[in-house]
């Protein structure tokens, strides 16, 4: 646990990350979220066996950064010929059903901490918001809609406290996926109203572009991409058309900017050195999408840190997590005004929350 005095921490910018892989990093790399990351690092070494970088989370981390809510996963992985998925892998819905919720199990025995609490209300987030001394709110998110047997079983998922769908990751029985064209499947079709009717939040990240139109026709909730950038600046079916993200600000959602160097410079790759990438290079897709919108409602932060690579991978400003207090600063060097930062670094989340969330 930090030793920060919690009078220090209350004088930094509140932030909101909407995607981090907390449970899977769990289960799949044996990372215990209550260690700091560097705690994680000095037990794997500088090379991590497991090929997913040095750890970028843990919950001291987020306590020094006043990271107050984040967006955290169930991700389980579909089981691939010729792959490995982290020693973790679901061939039927079954099997993706019960790792899903075994990482929900994961998340409620983490809120036994007095330092974590789930968010599943508007209460609890005022609550988080509220909380004298820095605490970390976690809202269920998740992240590829296979562990949802079928769409009737929608409201378990909620009654167990999940807030947010993404129907991809790459192809689901529900939608086409990154690298996977295609429309909504009649059983995504079906999935939306059950979506809509049980009050989840559409998350459109990794939904191929097909399926992403299909879902906002047939979804009249809350609309978000937790995260994903921007197709203009980084061309690949990962992230939106300008198209999409105009659509995303129509229906007053917010996408999350993701500080993977892959997604936010072009011709970037592992192999590149981290002094090569610059908090500056997320701030451009942060622009681009105010640009398209007209303002900075409708962008925030989604870092999804650990979630397959690490410390080498982002921004040379980043060391951990805690330092997303930085960006303020690359904001504000691109002249974005202190009110539009608030909201940038975690106001919008918060927004779509307070809207989306019931009594």
């Amino acid at each position: 646990m930090t030793n920060l005095e919690p009078e220090t921490l209350n004088l930094k910018p509140l932030i909101v990350d909407g995607h981090l892989d907390i449970a899977w990093n769990k289960f799949a790399l044996q990372r215990d979220f209550l260690e700091s990351a560097a705690d994680k690092r000095a037990r794997e070494g500088a090379t991590p066996a497991h090929g997913e970088g040095s750890a970028l989370v843990g919950l001291p981390d987020l306590l020094a950064g006043n990271i107050r809510i984040i967006f955290a996963t169930t991700f389980v992985a579909p089981a691939r010929p010729n792959r490995k998925e982290w020693g973790r892998a679901y061939s039927t819905p079954q099997e993706a059903h019960d790792q899903a919720m075994e990482q929900i199990a994961y998340y409620s025995l983490l809120a036994m901490n007095p330092r974590i609490s789930l968010i599943t209300t508007r209460g609890d987030l005022e609550r988080v918001l509220a909380a004298p001394e820095p605490t970390v709110g976690v809202v269920m998110l998740m992240e590829g809609a296979d562990p949802i047997v079928e769409p009737a079983q929608t409201s378990e998922w909620f009654e167990a406290g999940v807030r947010i769908v993404g129907p991809a990751w790459t192809q689901t029985r529900y939608a086409g996926g990154t690298h996977a064209p295609g429309p909504l499947t009649e059983l995504g079709r079906a999935l939306m109203s059950q979506l809509e009717r049980a009050g989840m939040i559409l998350d459109t990240s990794h939904l191929a572009e097909q399926s992403f139109w299909d879902a906002l026709e047939l979804f009249g909730g809350a609309v978000i991409a937790s995260h994903s950038n921007c197709r203009a600046l980084v061309n690949t079916d990962r992230h939106l058309s300008d198209a999409m993200i105009r659509a995303i600000v129509e229906r007053d959602g917010v996408i999350g900017t993701v500080l993977y160097g892959g997604f936010l410079k072009a011709g970037w790759d592992k192999s590149a050195k981290k002094d090569a990438l610059t908090l500056a290079d997320a701030v451009l897709h942060i622009q681009h999408v105010c640009d398209l919108a007209g303002d900075a409602r409708h962008i925030g932060i989604g870092s999804d840190f650990d979630g397959g690579f690490g410390m080498e991978s982002v921004p040379r400003e980043i060391d951990t997590i805690a330092d997303l207090q930085k960006f303020g600063d690359a904001l504000s060097a691109a002249a974005f005004s202190d009110a539009d930062i608030a909201n940038i670094l975690g106001g919008n989340w918060v927004r779509v929350l307070r809207d989306a969330l019931p009594k």
